[in-house]
């Protein structure tokens, strides 16, 4: 019985499989973190969607109403800052 020699394998081969091995490893680890920051924006996108929508429904139900008044009153409070003669103002210094 006569055995077959062995081959060597090539240093050369083995190094550019580790070579490949660990650039997709660190690019699955770099693609993971986009994948993160990208859910993060997502997210950050959904809630203000859903306020948008809130504010939305909220003039929706001013304009069906038939009283004209609230949607006066509103826009005299937020955009003009009136208010009426015995309210209260307080106003947060705190920069919070």
């Amino acid at each position: 019985m006569k055995q077959k020699p062995k081959r060597k394998k090539s240093v050369i081969v083995r190094l550019i499989v580790l070579g490949v091995s660990v650039y997709m490893i660190a690019t699955l680890i770099g693609l993971g973190n986009e994948l993160n920051k990208a859910k993060a924006e997502l997210e950050a996108y959904e809630n203000q969607r859903d306020s948008l929508q809130l504010t939305i429904s909220e003039y929706k139900a001013l304009l069906e109403s038939d009283s004209h008044a609230a949607i006066i009153e509103k826009a005299a409070r937020e955009r003009l800052g009136f208010v009426y003669s015995d309210e209260e103002i307080y106003i947060d210094i705190s920069g919070n």
